[in-house]
C-alpha cells in the first residue's frame, strides 16, 4: 500500500524514541542518584567497577543520541554490547522470561542493532548532517 511505503521514514523514528527514551531514563536514574551503587553492582559481577560509569553514561548519553537521531550508529553499536554484556553476565541465567530473566535486555539490544543495521532515518540530525546512509 502506498500510504504504508511513504509512512516508512517514520520506523526508524519510532525505534530511536521508544528506545532512547527507556534508556535515557535507566541511565539518568543511575547517573543522578545510583552512580555508586550500579558502579558497586558491576564489581559484585567481575567486572571493573569503572565499567559501571561506561555502562550508565551508555545508557544516559546513548538515549539521548538516539532520540535526537545523532550518531545513531555508534549509540546503537554502545546499547547493543552493553545488552549483550547484561544477558550473559547476569540475566541467562534466570531464563527469558520472570524474575531477572533476559527478555528486556534481548529486545533492547534487537532494537539497538537494527538501527546500528536501517540507520537513524530521514527524520534525524545524522540525516541533516549527512551521515545518514543511502537516500532511497
Amino acid at each position: 500500500m502506498q500510504i504504508l511505503d511513504r509512512a516508512q521514514p517514520l520506523a526508524p523514528l519510532i525505534l530511536r524514541l521508544a528506545l532512547g527514551a527507556v534508556l535515557f531514563a535507566h541511565g539518568y536514574a543511575k547517573v543522578f542518584g545510583g552512580l555508586a551503587a550500579h558502579t558497586h553492582f558491576v564489581a559484585e559481577i567481575g567486572l571493573p567497577a569503572w565499567m559501571g560509569y561506561v555502562s550508565a553514561a551508555t545508557e544516559f548519553l546513548g538515549g539521548l543520541l538516539l532520540i535526537l537521531g545523532l550518531l545513531t550508529r555508534l549509540a546503537g553499536l554502545a546499547v547493543t554490547i552493553e545488552m549483550l554484556v547484561a544477558i550473559f553476565r547476569v540475566h541467562l541465567k534466570h531464563g527469558l522470561v520472570g524474575a531477572g530473566g533476559y527478555e528486556f535486555p534481548l529486545m533492547i539490544g534487537a532494537v539497538a542493532f537494527a538501527l546500528i543495521l536501517i540507520g537513524p532515518g530521514p527524520i534525524s540530525v545524522d540525516w541533516l548532517l549527512g551521515g545518514g546512509g543511502s537516500r532511497r
